[in-house]
C-alpha cells in the first residue's frame, strides 16, 4: 500500500470524495446540505490530505485533517479536525481507515494540535467501530452539523 499526500483538489481525491458524497447519500438520503472544503483547508502545515493507492496505483482510501480553533461552531484552541475518511467498498476490511487515521493522528500532532476531533453519523457503524477502537470518546457537538440529530461528535488527545 502507498499512502500519498495530495492536494484536496487532486483529480483522485474529487474522484473519492464525490464516491463518499453518493455513499452518504444513500445512507442518510440526498439532503443536499454537504460541508464545504477547499482545497487550501488541508494545506500543510495546517492540515493534510492522504490518499491509500493500491499496487496496481488504484486510489482506495482517504482522509484528511484541518486545523481548528476555538469558534463559534464549537471547536476549541488546538483541533484538528478528521475529513472525508473513506475506504471504497472493494478494499474494505485490509485495515486502511485505520492506516489513513494513525497517519493522519501522527502529522496533526507533530504540526503542534492537540485533539483530533471528528464527526460522524449515526448511520456509520463501521465509522462508529473504528474510531472507538482507536480511542475516540463522544464529546460535545461541533461544527457544520452540529444541530442534526444524526450527528455524532468523538475527539481524542494528541498530546
Amino acid at each position: 500500500m502507498d499512502i500519498r499526500t495530495v492536494s484536496f483538489g487532486h483529480p483522485d481525491a474529487v474522484r473519492l470524495n464525490d464516491r463518499v458524497q453518493l455513499e452518504y447519500g444513500e445512507r442518510y438520503g440526498d439532503e443536499g446540505d454537504v460541508t464545504f472544503l477547499a482545497p487550501d483547508m488541508f494545506e500543510p502545515p495546517r492540515g493534510r490530505y492522504l490518499i491509500a493507492y493500491d499496487d496496481l496505483g488504484v486510489p482506495v482510501a482517504t482522509g484528511g485533517w484541518r486545523s481548528q480553533e476555538k469558534n463559534e461552531d464549537g471547536y476549541s484552541d488546538g483541533d484538528a479536525e478528521i475529513k472525508r475518511m473513506y475506504v471504497t467498498p472493494e478494499a474494505r476490511g485490509r485495515g486502511l481507515a485505520r492506516l489513513i487515521l494513525a497517519a493522519l493522528e501522527d502529522d496533526a500532532r507533530a504540526a503542534g494540535r492537540t485533539r483530533m476531533v471528528l464527526e460522524t453519523g449515526t448511520k456509520q457503524p463501521e465509522a462508529l467501530a473504528l474510531y472507538a477502537s482507536s480511542g475516540y470518546e463522544p464529546c460535545a457537538k461541533f461544527g457544520h452539523y452540529r444541530f442534526h440529530e444524526l450527528s455524532l461528535c468523538y475527539a481524542k488527545p494528541l498530546t
